[in-house]
């Protein structure tokens, strides 16, 4: 589809967040008649609505569940439900309904570059930036787009092109993102998560399953994850496309792994009896198991493109990961204090803390649905202690007692601005040298901040001002 269809035509946009006001902008410059919906009308949107006016959209606030009059297609955020009654309108008036990447895959040029897709239960964000990072060492003009970074759209429709897009896609991206075709796609892993948007984990893993369709180069694969190889091998791909397997253990011919050290590539080598070194897993910051997964999706994306092995190994070492990922904040009296605010699911909290032997763990906030049995009883023989914030924390509470009981236990009830300091003194409080006290909620944390990033920052800002009492103290 060229932009020029779009001409004329009555597009409804759902959804006044990056993703709906970026289509809503889009749509505009292409001439398109544009109404974009959203059901809440408080001071945030009122004041993009008002600048979206002022560009010609028009915006109704709390008006979303009624299709507009005459609209010919919706342009839908990815939070948004698909049982939304918005769709059910839709699907009445035998309306289309896409999503932003959906617009953005139909909107490419002709020689548009091609799209790395990466998606999984956790890790997209860190796998997507170190595939960016080796790309641009490879020389390669790319960017980190989709799910993280610029607005895809915005990059699809800039005048300077790109060689390549490192693209991450979440499931709700793919549910309306039917004709993607991807050069090459990574699915790093598959576990609960998000259940009430989709309805049940077949629905999630089907939609998870998506990237995989059309692939023309590779379907990258997590070898120690069974149900992203089945996706695979459900995938109606291009001939000759490869499945690639990537494993923190020793690698098979057609995979990726780690050999002493070392990464390694059995894929594409040229020769099944030959492992190409490809970086050293000190390379990886930080070196933690599922990071080095991570790290082993993004280089087999980008050796699926071409890129050379002394590219990779670059790209690892100039890449920096984003904050609340697995990261220090400081030492405090021989304790280190770990913010991964970002584990948001048991998934990514399992990873975080099989990476230290002895933890104090904080967490709580809303489940999502989750259960946490499985989570503390793979957990329970390095817990030190925990420390438990938020309105579903009772949920991990009762985990702890059947397959942790002798492990101390603080149960916070507060939920106002300064529980994050307390909850870190309380921390503190079990904690002794040789111990980490690690953030890795394994829930979301809207209950009680506005995202995990503000979490994180709440941690980081008690973890200094403990760590200047002690100072203070001391003196």
């Amino acid at each position: 589809m060229t932009g020029s269809e779009f001409a004329g035509r009555r597009v409804t946009v759902a959804g006044l967040g990056v993703s709906g006001t970026s289509a809503a902008r889009a749509l505009l410059r292409l001439g398109a008649e544009v109404t974009l919906v959203d059901g809440g009308s408080g001071e945030r949107q009122r004041g993009e609505a008002e600048r979206l006016t002022a560009a010609g959209v028009r915006v109704l606030l709390g008006e979303a569940d009624t299709l507009p009059e005459g609209t010919e297609l919706v342009v839908t955020s990815p939070g948004w439900p698909p049982e939304h009654p918005l769709f059910a309108a839709a699907a009445e008036a035998g309306v289309e309904v896409w999503g932003d990447v959906e617009l953005a895959w139909r909107l490419r040029g002709r020689n548009a570059a091609p799209w790395l897709a990466v998606t999984g239960t956790n890790g997209k964000t860190t796998t997507t930036g170190m595939l960016a990072s080796i790309l641009t060492a490879a020389g390669l003009r790319t960017a980190a787009v989709g799910n993280i970074g610029t607005p895809l759209l915005e990059v699809v429709l800039a005048e300077e092109p790109h060689d390549v897009l490192a693209v991450e896609l979440s499931s709700y991206q793919l549910h309306w993102a039917p004709s993607l075709r991807a050069h090459s796609a990574a699915v790093l892993n598959l576990a609960p998560d998000h259940l009430d948007w989709h309805g049940s984990m077949a629905a999630y893993t089907a939609d998870k399953g998506r990237i995989y369709e059309g692939n023309e180069v590779a379907c990258v694969y997590n070898v120690g994850d069974p149900a992203t190889e089945e996706l695979v091998r459900a995938a109606d791909v291009v001939e000759g496309c490869r499945a690639v397997g990537f494993t923190t253990g020793a690698p098979a011919p057609g995979q990726l792994g780690v050999v002493e050290g070392l990464l390694v590539d059995r894929a594409f080598a040229g020769r099944r009896d030959v492992a190409e070194e490809l970086a050293e897993v000190a390379d990886v910051d930080p070196p933690a198991p599922h990071n080095v997964a991570n790290a082993l999706a993004a280089a087999a994306l980008a050796r699926a493109y071409g890129v050379r092995p002394d590219a990779v190994r670059a790209g690892l070492r100039a890449f920096t990961p984003d904050a609340h990922r697995i990261s220090t904040v400081r030492n405090v009296a021989g304790v280190e204090y770990v913010d991964d605010s970002k584990a948001t699911n048991t998934h990514a909290a399992a990873a975080s803390l099989g990476a230290y032997p002895s933890v104090v763990w904080l967490a709580g906030g809303l489940a999502k649905g989750a259960t946490f049995d499985e989570l503390v009883l793979g957990a329970a023989g390095r817990l030190r202690g925990v420390v438990l914030i938020g309105r579903d924390r009772a949920l991990i509470a009762e985990a702890l007692a059947r397959h942790a009981p002798d492990v101390p236990v603080v149960d916070l009830a507060r939920t106002d601005t300064g529980a994050m300091a307390a909850a870190v003194r309380a921390a503190a409080g079990l904690a002794g040298p040789g111990d980490t006290v690690l953030l890795a909620p394994a829930c979301a944390s809207m209950d009680m901040f506005t995202n995990y990033s503000v979490r994180g920052d709440a941690f980081a800002e008690a973890v200094r001002r403990l760590s200047t009492e002690r100072d203070e103290n001391e003196q």
